[in-house]
C-alpha cells in the first residue's frame, strides 16, 4: 500500500543550511589576484639609483631627442605667424632649449626632485595667437620689426601672468587642492595627460606615413619582440632601441629626399617628409649664447595678460598630473602636496627671472619624457640631469642643434604614439587603489574621461587660425581665459572629476581610495617621502613651515 502525501517523512534529506549573505563567489577557474603595489617592481633603476656613466649619457641623449620635438613644433607653428624668418625660428629654438636646461636642472635639484624634463608649453598657443592677431593691424617697418615687437609683447604678458602660478605654489593653494584628490580623480587626470595629446600622435604621423609608420612599427618590434631573440641584446634594445630606430628611419627619409621622391608633391607633404625643408641648419649660427634682452625690453599690455593667466592655470593642472605619473614611473612614492606647491612656485619664479632676461614660454613638465621612463624601465634622476648638458650644448652650438631639430616631425609623432600611451596606462593603474566595482566610481570616471577629451576637442576644433575660440563675447580677455582653460584636457579632467568625486557620496572614502592617499598628504605621513623628495644639503629646513607640512 503506497504512502500518501501525509505519510512518514523521516527518510527525507534535511534542507541545506542557509549560506551567509555576501558577494557571489568567483568562478572555479579564477586566476591570481594581484595586490596593489605603490611602487613598480620592474624598473631596473629607480629615482636615486644610477646606471653606468656611459649608459647614462646615451639615455640622457634620448631624453633630449624626445623633448626636442615639442619645442620644434611650437617654434615652427608660431614664429612664421609673428613675421619671423628661418633664422628667427632657429634662435627661438635655441633659447627655448637653453631655458629648458636651466628649468629642468633646477627642478630636479630643488623642485619636485623627480626625473622630469621641462620645456615650452602648448597651453600658450591661443593667447599668443590672440596677441599676433591684435598686432596684425599695426604698421611696422618690416616683418622682422613686427616679429621683434610681438616677442616683446608676449614677454610682458608672460611675466605678469606668471604670478598666478607663484601664488598657487607659494601660498600652498595647489598643494592643499591635491589633498582632495582621491584615486578616482587621479586616474582621469593622468589618463588625459597622455590621451589628450592624441593629435600629436597618428594624425601628425599620417602627414608622412611612409616614414612615420615604419618608425612606429620599428619601435614596437625592436623593443618588444627583437630583444627576446638573444639574451645579450635584451638590455641594449630595451634601453636604446629608440636611438637605433631613429637613426635608421631618419637615414631612410634622407635617402628618399635625395632620390627626389618628394620633388613633385604638395608643399605640406614636403615640409613633413623632406629632411631639408626646416632650413634650420643653413640659418642657425655656429656659436651663440642666449643673452638677456636679446629682443629688447618687454612691452606690457593689460589686454593680453588675462589670456596668459588662463594658460598659467592650465600649466599648473597639466604639471600636477605629470608629477603623479612621474613619481610612479620613477619608483618613488606618490607626490605629496607640499612638493607640488614647492615645484609650481619654483617653476614660475625661475621663469619670471628668465622671462625678464631671455624670453620663453612658461615651461611645463613634458609627459613624453615621463613616458620614456616607462619605455626604458629607467627612472634615474641623474639621467635627466645629464640630459640638460645636451640642451645647453646644442642651444649654444647652433649648427649641431639644428641638425637634430631638422628631424621630420612624423618621426617624433611615432615616438609620441608610444610614450603618451604609457602615460595614459600609468593613470589607469591608479585604479588599483580604489574600488573598481563601484558604480559610483564608474560614473565619475566615465564622465570625467569623456568630457576631458570631448570638450577640448570641441574648443580646439572651433578655434580659428588667429586664436579665436568658440567663446566670443565682447570681453576679449574673458574669451581668452575660457578658450584656453577648456582647450586643455587635464584642466577639464581636474574640474569635472574633483567636483563630482567630492560631492557625490563623499563619505565612501574606502571606495574612492582615500585611505591610500592620506599618508602622502603630509611630509611625515610616510617615512619614504624624505628619501625621494627631500632637498639636497637639508635645504628644506630653511623653508617656511607651511612648505614642510
Amino acid at each position: 500500500m503506497g504512502e500518501t502525501g501525509h505519510g512518514h517523512n523521516h527518510n527525507h534529506t534535511p534542507p541545506p543550511p542557509q549560506q551567509p549573505a555576501g558577494p557571489p563567489p568567483l568562478a572555479v577557474s579564477k586566476g591570481p589576484i594581484w595586490t596593489p603595489a605603490e611602487q613598480l617592481q620592474q624598473l631596473q633603476y629607480c629615482i636615486h639609483s644610477n646606471p653606468s656613466w656611459a649608459e647614462t649619457a646615451f639615455l640622457a641623449f634620448q631624453h633630449y631627442i624626445v623633448m626636442l620635438g615639442t619645442i620644434v613644433i611650437i617654434a615652427s607653428n608660431l614664429v612664421p605667424r609673428m613675421g619671423g624668418t628661418h633664422g628667427d625660428k632657429a634662435r627661438v629654438i635655441e633659447t627655448l632649449l637653453f631655458l629648458a636646461g636651466i628649468n629642468t636642472l633646477l627642478q630636479t635639484l630643488i623642485g619636485t626632485r623627480l626625473p622630469t624634463v621641462m620645456g615650452a608649453s602648448f597651453a600658450y598657443t591661443i593667447p599668443v595667437l590672440s596677441i599676433i592677431k591684435d598686432l596684425s593691424n599695426e604698421n611696422f617697418a618690416d616683418e622682422h620689426d613686427r616679429f621683434v615687437h610681438t616677442m616683446r609683447t608676449i614677454q610682458g604678458a608672460l611675466i605678469v601672468s606668471s604670478f598666478v602660478n607663484i601664488i598657487l605654489g607659494y601660498s600652498t593653494i595647489i598643494g592643499n587642492l591635491t589633498k582632495h584628490f582621491s584615486a578616482i580623480v587621479i586616474v582621469p587626470v593622468i589618463g588625459v595627460v597622455g590621451l589628450g595629446l592624441f593629435t600629436r600622435g597618428f594624425p601628425m604621423l599620417a602627414n608622412c606615413v611612409e616614414i612615420g609608420l615604419p618608425m612606429l612599427l620599428l619601435l614596437v618590434f625592436c623593443q618588444q619582440y627583437l630583444k627576446h631573440l638573444h639574451s645579450r641584446a635584451h638590455a641594449l634594445l630595451e634601453r636604446f632601441h629608440l636611438l637605433f630606430c631613429l637613426g635608421f628611419v631618419w637615414a631612410f627619409a634622407a635617402i628618399l629626399t635625395a632620390a627626389g621622391a618628394y620633388n613633385n608633391v604638395a608643399p605640406i607633404t614636403q615640409r613633413s617628409c623632406r629632411t631639408d625643408r626646416s632650413f634650420l641648419i643653413s640659418s642657425a649660427p655656429w656659436v651663440r649664447v642666449p643673452y638677456p634682452f636679446q629682443w629688447g625690453p618687454p612691452i606690457f599690455r593689460a589686454s593680453h595678460v588675462f589670456g596668459m593667466m588662463g594658460a598659467a592655470l592650465v600649466t599648473a593642472a597639466e604639471s600636477t598630473g605629470t608629477f603623479f605619473a612621474a613619481s610612479r614611473l620613477a619608483g618613488a612614492t606618490h607626490t605629496p602636496g607640499h612638493v607640488v606647491s614647492r615645484s609650481i612656485g619654483l617653476q614660475v619664479t625661475i621663469i619670471v627671472l628668465s622671462e625678464s632676461l631671455f624670453f620663453t614660454c612658461i615651461s611645463i613638465y613634458y609627459s613624453e619624457n615621463v613616458g620614456l621612463l616607462g619605455l626604458t624601465h629607467i627612472g634615474s634622476r641623474r639621467v635627466v640631469q645629464i640630459s640638460t648638458a645636451f640642451m645647453f650644448f646644442f642651444s649654444i652650438f647652433g649648427k649641431f642643434g639644428a641638425l637634430f631639430a631638422s628631424i621630420p616631425l612624423p618621426i617624433f609623432a611615432a615616438i609620441y604614439c608610444v610614450v603618451f600611451g604609457i602615460v595614459a596606462a600609468v593613470g589607469i593603474s591608479f585604479m588599483q587603489f580604489a574600488n573598481s566595482n563601484s558604480l559610483r566610481n564608474h560614473y565619475v570616471l566615465g564622465l570625467s574621461l569623456f568630457l576631458a577629451i570631448s570638450i577640448p576637442q570641441y574648443f580646439v576644433g572651433n578655434t580659428s587660425n588667429d586664436g579665436r575660440g568658440p567663446v566670443r563675447t565682447n570681453g576679449g580677455w574673458f574669451n581668452d581665459i575660457l578658450n584656453t582653460v577648456f582647450s586643455s584636457a587635464p584642466a577639464v579632467a581636474i574640474i569635472v572629476a574633483a567636483i563630482l568625486d567630492n560631492t557625490l557620496e563623499k563619505e565612501a572614502v574606502n571606495d574612492r581610495g582615500v585611505p591610500w592617499l592620506k599618508p602622502f598628504q603630509h611630509r611625515k605621513g610616510d617615512p619614504r617621502t624624505e628619501e625621494f623628495y627631500s632637498l639636497p644639503l637639508r635645504a628644506h629646513e630653511w623653508l617656511p613651515s607651511r612648505f614642510r607640512n
